[in-house]
């Protein structure tokens, strides 16, 4: 089962490929900011989220600019997807990602959060509380024909003090890979 809107998310500690953005390892609570924390579950080969990198990006670098934390969760089976391993996550993250990338190797988070796809988000206000949970946009394998926007949106919304209109979508990618 899945977060639902208004479950409190549960807390993580996990290793950081990506050290220069949060250490060695991440927790939820030293990821929060302000105004709340952005939880993506993505990984390196799905094309969906290959697709989405500058968007992911960007859309950290406005969470940081508006008080919001932003975090990746790698939840994949290294195992039997290798382009998912701690090494190579360390490798994406060294081309340059504005955010912690951190590998959750017992998949304990993905289930305990309810994730099933790459990329999908979790949008968390300042109490932890999940307000809006799916996709970025309504075409992740292709910015130009994206015709919505409700992780951006919930943010706005959240940011102005309102509930998001949309609070829940399907997310849309690969499904995450478990062992």
């Amino acid at each position: 089962m899945s977060l639902t809107i208004g479950d409190v998310a549960p807390e993580f500690n996990l290793k950081n490929a990506n050290p220069s953005n949060g250490g060695d390892t991440s927790s939820l609570g030293s990821l929060m900011r302000s105004n709340g924390c952005v939880v993506v579950f993505e990984c390196n080969h799905c094309p969906y989220v290959i697709a989405s990198i500058d968007r992911m990006n960007n859309m950290a670098e406005y969470c940081k600019v508006n008080g919001i934390g932003f975090v990746g969760i790698n939840s994949n089976d290294p195992d039997n997807y290798p382009a998912d391993s701690f090494e190579n996550m360390q490798k994406r993250a060294a081309k340059g990602m504005p955010y912690a990338y951190l590998h959750d190797d017992t998949q304990a988070i993905a289930t305990a959060w309810g994730a099933q796809r790459t990329p999908e988000f979790f949008l968390l206000n300042s109490n932890g509380e999940v307000i809006y949970q799916g996709r970025m946009d309504d075409s992740p394998r292709d910015p130009t024909k994206a015709t919505t926007s409700e992780l951006k949106d919930a943010i706005d919304a959240m940011i102005a003090g309102n509930t998001p209109v949309v609070q829940s979508t399907d997310s849309i990618g690969c499904s995450v890979k478990w062992k």
